[in-house]
């Protein structure tokens, strides 16, 4: 397609859920990028313009606001061009600047090395992510079309920057719940990365997917009959898992292929909570459920706002499928996270609806972990210890502990008993002698489990030690450990 055939038909996605958009603001940006980017391709030999498109374009399925399309279609020109600040400001304002501004990777040749580099950049787009969320989003999606047009560059970038995406993006997309983008990169990944192994699990995956799809056809219309009496809404729509996750879920359980079941899930979409209850009781009742298979998210919800019913049922035909029952709010949600909170924010701020207060609540809660980073690494000047802290506070996998008096701890998966003192006070993580977990002393590496009632026991002689960073993995700790260390260094 020409240049304008491109640009039409973004104009013509964003046409579907912002009519009254500025369009001749988008079309200013899209004809800029491509003035800025002129004679710069892309290693595909493709002009440089169609990944600055086809980032907009991606973010045209979140139905973001015309300032974010904009700086998608410019997130490049500050780094790639001869375009500045001032120039850029001129044309598009402070928002859409600032925007491209966030996005914008530090120039590297004022660090000695890729690692003080990289950290640098994350650090600096932390902190916009704090004051304007759409500045991951934005990132994220230019990402994603990297990640789908990796196989023109060579063997190593291909592995480097797949590395890369698996240990800082996709954890990332994960903590903010965009679990669509996150499957998507973590196959992309996986084919780069583990080949072999991609090709071997896509072919099985191949092999059982007509049988599978067939016999999910069949579980979906015996669902549709239990509950066609039902006078509210709802919808069904079934998917396939993606195959990192088939991968990851072999490797936990320790099975081949053959033995993982449930290749598919259902999500059963309906209006209210009550009517999700209502759709549960009736699938317990009429299908042969699982043991210990059903999980309140809509009670409980994971950290990053997911809410859902999970229940795993058997058909009459032995096929395993893992139900997930949500309402349309919530579905949004589960798709794609913090991208969501952001559309109610700005439907809201426009409409002046009453519920705006709870959905900065709910992006507030999202950027948690962000603060929680660059609070605790602050005084940290070692690049690896930064990215390790972001690769740790990243990581969804949790555990809650209690204290004594009933007080939950929240910590990462892999948190050690010291973890946990610092994690109780910074005071008691300095002078830990070790912790009781049930009533028996464990040592201060000892790993802790979710439900375990802990009580840190401090003696005035003890101190840190250098040997504390090996066993601490939180955030918290390595900087309390690390500032202790440097304030009596002597």
């Amino acid at each position: 397609m020409s240049h304008q055939q491109d640009l039409q038909e973004l104009i013509n996605l964003i046409k579907e859920y912002l009519p009254n958009a500025n369009f001749s603001l988008i079309e200013k940006a899209y004809n800029f990028a491509l003035n800025a980017h002129y004679c710069q391709t892309r290693a595909s030999g493709e002009p440089y313009i169609i990944h600055c498109y086809n980032t907009a374009k991606i973010l045209t399925e979140l139905k973001l606001d015309e300032a974010t399309i904009c700086a998608a279609l410019l997130h490049d020109v500050l780094e790639d061009t001869l375009v500045v600040r001032e120039e850029l400001k001129e044309e598009f304002g402070e928002e859409i600047t600032t925007l491209v501004e966030g996005v914008t990777k530090i120039n590297s040749y004022k660090f000695s090395d890729n690692i003080t580099a990289q950290a640098e950049n994350w650090r600096k787009m932390l902190l916009a992510i704090v004051k304007d969320t759409r500045v991951i989003i934005i990132k994220l999606a230019d990402r994603l079309h990297n990640m789908r047009t990796i196989k023109f560059l060579s063997p190593d970038k291909q592995k480097e920057i797949s590395t890369e995406t698996l240990t800082l993006y996709t954890p990332f997309a994960h903590r903010l719940g965009i679990y669509k983008w996150k499957s998507e990169l973590e196959d992309l990944i996986f084919e780069v990365l583990q080949p072999a192994k991609y090709k071997e699990i896509r072919a099985k995956w191949q092999a059982r997917s007509e049988s599978n799809v067939q016999n999910l056809e069949l579980v979906q219309q015996q669902i549709k009959e239990k509950i066609a009496g039902l006078n509210f809404p709802y919808r069904i729509l079934a998917r396939p898992k993606n195959l990192y996750g088939i991968y990851k879920k072999m490797q936990r359980q320790e099975k081949p292929f053959s033995a993982i079941q449930d290749l598919f899930g259902m999500r059963i979409i309906t209006d209210t909570q009550e009517h999700c209850y209502t759709l549960l009781s009736i699938i317990q009742s009429e299908f042969k459920t699982l043991e210990n298979s059903f999980t309140d998210y809509i009670a409980v919800p994971k950290a990053n706002m997911y809410q859902s019913l999970h229940i795993t049922i058997v058909s009459d035909r032995n096929v395993i499928v893992e139900i997930q029952i949500r309402t349309e709010e919530m579905h949004r949600r589960a798709e794609y996270g913090i991208a969501a909170h952001w559309r109610y924010k700005a439907a809201f701020e426009k409409n002046g609806a009453a519920n705006l207060k709870q959905t900065d609540v709910n992006m507030e809660h999202h950027l948690e972990f962000i603060k929680h980073i660059l609070e605790s690494q602050k005084d940290v000047n070692d690049s690896n210890e930064f990215l390790t802290a972001i690769k740790t506070e990243c990581n969804f996998d949790q555990i809650y502990v209690s204290t004594p008096k009933g007080d939950a701890v929240k910590l990462p998966e892999g948190a050690t008993a010291l973890d946990f003192a610092y994690a109780v006070h910074s005071d008691i993580g300095d002078r830990c002698m070790g912790v009781k977990v049930d009533g028996k002393m464990v040592p201060l590496d000892y790993k802790l489990k979710t439900g375990q009632k802990c009580e840190a026991l401090v003696r005035k002689n003890i101190c840190p030690t250098e040997n504390w960073l090996k066993i601490a993995i939180t955030a918290q700790a390595r900087s309390r450990i690390r500032k202790y260390l440097r304030e009596h260094k002597k």
